[in-house]
């Protein structure tokens, strides 16, 4: 009779028993604490930080609003004028004859940009050109925030440098509004942009769309970012 009762007893305690396969969440920790990389499920599921402020936009805040409200005389800050936007087109008709050019040229845009182009297509057709209306014949990019303040950047300060016989963008290009439209002939003077990989010179158009209420507040903005003007 003992024996069977010792025989229960010990399957109660067998029973009572945690398999050896599973992990408590303090083994969990220890490992990740040993230094076990997480699961791939579990990086994906960590939120990202989010970068810091553009260098030209916390130059714009801290050095440049303050000089244009004394040199232009607002009386409220809200008056200083700022960039809203810049736009890159670049015009691709070549595209229309070959669509492996329309693929070059938004790898390029990418590169330089930072950002997908979006394709524009022609709205009418033209029978001395062969184009059909709802042809892809260009991409174009729009920039904001960060992404914006940084190509500013680059562009002011690495890619105008390195244009041949540079001597200054043209004051004259405002539309009136406080905008300015800046062509440029080729995308190689980005250095992201590699000259043994390029398969075509392109242009492209780079308008800054500004808050300014005419063309002199604008040229003062632009001034304050150092833009080279001609003199």
């Amino acid at each position: 009779m003992s024996e069977v009762v010792a025989g229960k007893e010990g399957e109660k305690q067998r029973g009572k028993q945690k398999p050896a396969g599973k992990q408590k969440p303090a083994d969990k920790q220890a490992d990740t604490a040993a230094g076990k990389q997480p699961d791939a499920k579990a990086e994906r599921a960590a939120p990202r930080r989010p970068s810091g402020p553009a260098r030209l936009h916390q130059y714009y805040r801290e050095q440049v609003v303050p000089r244009l409200r004394a040199e232009l005389k607002l009386d409220n800050v809200m008056q200083v004028p700022r960039i809203r936007k810049i736009t890159v087109n670049m015009g691709v008709g070549e595209a229309v004859a070959d669509k492996k050019v329309m693929d070059a040229a938004l790898a390029d845009l990418t590169k330089i940009t930072g950002q997908k182009p979006l394709i524009t297509k022609s709205r009418k057709a033209i029978a001395s050109f062969k184009l059909r209306a709802g042809l892809a014949v260009g991409a174009k990019v729009t920039l904001r925030g960060t992404r914006m303040y940084e190509f500013l950047d680059r562009l002011i300060n690495i890619a105008m440098p390195r244009i041949r016989d540079f001597r200054g963008v043209s004051p004259r290009a405002f539309d009136g509004q406080g905008n300015y439209t800046l062509g440029v002939k080729e995308q190689i003077i980005f250095p992201e942009i590699q000259y043994d990989q390029v398969d075509q010179v392109r242009g492209m158009d780079i308008t800054i769309t500004t808050t300014a209420r005419d063309d002199r507040h604008g040229r003062a903005l632009l001034e304050a970012f150092s833009f080279p003007f001609r003199k």
